[in-house]
């Protein structure tokens, strides 16, 4: 299974939907709140290519975007065999 990486804050609706999707998928995910762990954010950014909404969702260290972005690979099918690599 693929090593899934999500920057996320509590509260945050889009948060929540991706990783719901995730979850729905059985995917084990590391979410790093930049809420709390402010240090982080500025560590996602550089990561992102200077976007700095949340969340920002990395598969095997590939930047795959947002929520938006997640839900348009679950879309076009191309998720699963992703998160299978």
């Amino acid at each position: 299974m693929a090593r899934v990486e999500i920057y996320t804050k509590a509260f945050c609706p889009y948060c929540s939907r991706a990783m719901n999707l995730l979850a729905s998928k059985g995917v084990s995910v590391e979410e790093t709140d930049i809420g709390v762990q402010r240090d982080k954010r500025a560590e996602m950014i550089g990561r992102a290519s200077g976007r700095s909404t949340v969340p920002q969702i990395f598969i095997d260290g590939v930047h795959v975007g947002g929520s938006d972005d997640l839900a348009a690979l679950e879309r076009a099918g191309k998720l699963d065999a992703m998160l299978a690599a």
